[in-house]
């Protein structure tokens, strides 16, 4: 069984992670009616993984014989001044969730609990991913700030839709829904 302390703390990262999916269903609507669809794709995406990511966490806790807590968490930021601060708030996001993460592996390390820092791994690796892809992108929103149907043209080209599913990735609780 893992960690007292690390079951707290990934029963903590699992709400996290269900508020990141549910600020980028908030950031894929505003640009969803702004008419903006790949935009609105790459967030809607992106609170699939997210809440994949949970539902992950999730699947470890259960197989695990570890007490699961399902949480309820605060709303969203829906308002936005203008294109590129819902990209910079989400990049923001995933910078917070990286040092969750580290931090996760830290408990697991400290406590001896090599299991849950083997499982921890593949979340460490995502994450650099993250930051780098929304970094890119925040890059791409400031300058192209008034351009937005120029901003979509490079989420088609750098971001087709067609990325290959991680094989090495935890399976989620309830399968790949």
């Amino acid at each position: 069984m893992p960690a007292t302390r690390f079951v707290d703390r990934l029963n903590e990262q699992i709400a996290n992670e269900f508020a990141a999916s549910q600020q980028y269903i908030a950031v894929a609507v505003r640009y969803d009616a702004e008419t903006l669809p790949r935009l609105a794709a790459f967030f809607y995406a992106q609170a699939l993984e997210e809440r994949n990511h949970a539902m992950m966490m999730i699947q470890y806790l259960l197989d695990a014989d570890a007490e699961v807590k399902v949480p309820g968490v605060a709303a969203p930021e829906t308002s936005f001044a203008d294109l590129v601060e819902p990209v910079a708030l989400s990049l923001e996001q995933e910078k917070r969730v990286s040092d969750q993460i580290a931090a996760l592996v830290g408990v697991a390390r400290e406590a001896g609990d090599f299991q849950s820092e083997q499982f921890m791994q593949w979340f460490l690796k995502e994450q650099v991913e993250e930051v780098a892809s929304m970094s890119d992108l925040l890059t791409v929103a400031q300058r192209l700030v008034d351009r937005p149907m120029d901003i979509e043209d490079w989420l088609a080209r750098e971001h087709p839709g067609d990325e290959a599913e991680d094989p090495t990735a935890p399976t989620p609780a309830g399968g790949a829904l």
